[in-house]
């Protein structure tokens, strides 16, 4: 278990207080992610920002979830599966495609597949995609701007799994119903 402290409004970093009262009010709780960003108050704020963002990026629901599970579940991220999994359901992304996401099995469309595809590639090859790469990623009707928001959701998602890795972030109760476990851990048992 990690010794990392699950910040409340309490005892938070006084500059944190105020990022935790956003998220209070966005979520009506205080996600465990945000009590551990709260003892850096700028990771805090850095990573709400670009979660605001990316949620405002030109990507529709279901292709920011595309986006953040295929990160949370290449990272192996105990905690962002199952937030993101909830988070879906809260913006009304189909079962189908939360579960393929999960299950790393095909996505119901070509164009869902193809950004899930180029987010992959992006991540495994730090952003050294070969022209081939985009060219697949134009060809189901994205273009550069879109490849410029995969990289923003990565920058947010990359500050969330890493925190989550050290930290150890209990899964909060509302999202305890979507845990989960990465493919190989699922394998072995």
């Amino acid at each position: 278990m990690s010794d990392f402290t699950l910040h409340r409004l309490e005892n938070a970093p006084e500059a944190a207080r105020p990022l935790l009262e956003n998220s209070l009010k966005g979520f009506g709780m205080i996600p465990g992610l945000h009590a551990v960003m709260a003892e850096a108050p700028a990771l805090l704020e850095g990573y709400q920002l670009l979660h605001a963002l990316f949620q405002s990026s030109s990507f529709d629901p279901e292709e920011l979830t595309v986006v953040w599970q295929t990160i949370n579940v290449e990272h192996g991220c105990h905690y962002c599966v199952p937030a993101h999994t909830g988070i879906a359901k809260a913006m009304k992304v189909s079962d189908e495609i939360s579960e393929a996401l999960r299950n790393e099995t095909p996505l119901p469309t070509a164009r869902l597949e193809a950004l899930r595809t180029f987010t992959l590639a992006m991540l495994r090859q730090r952003g050294e995609v070969d022209q081939a790469q985009l060219e697949a990623f134009y060809a189901a009707g994205y273009g550069q701007r879109q490849v410029l928001e995969v990289i923003l959701g990565l920058a947010q998602k990359v500050m969330s799994n890493y925190t989550n890795h050290v930290a150890q972030t209990p899964v909060d109760r509302a999202f305890a119903p979507f845990v989960w476990e990465p493919k190989a851990a699922r394998k072995a048992s």
